[in-house]
């Protein structure tokens, strides 16, 4: 599943990160790293960005920037 196809409140686990170039090596150093916890915090009013916490900080993607990663173990939150 892919990380833009999550609803607001929910949690996943980041299997795989696609593209290639420089906006993938960013994405790796912001920590969309294999195994990592991502939470969908909420989308923008028009749905475009995505505003997500991993590892403790926020960090707002744009649809087709979200749709390149991979996700698994798809959570609601509790």
């Amino acid at each position: 599943m892919k990380l833009s196809e999550l609803k607001q409140g929910q949690r996943a686990t980041v299997v795989r990160v696609g593209g290639y170039g420089p906006f993938r090596i960013r994405l790796l150093e912001m920590g969309f790293l294999q195994g990592t916890e991502v939470y969908v915090e909420k989308y923008a009013p028009l749905k475009d960005p995505i505003e997500l916490i991993l590892k403790g900080y926020h960090v707002s993607l744009r649809v087709d920037e979200a749709a390149r990663i991979q996700v698994e173990n798809v959570r609601d939150e509790v």
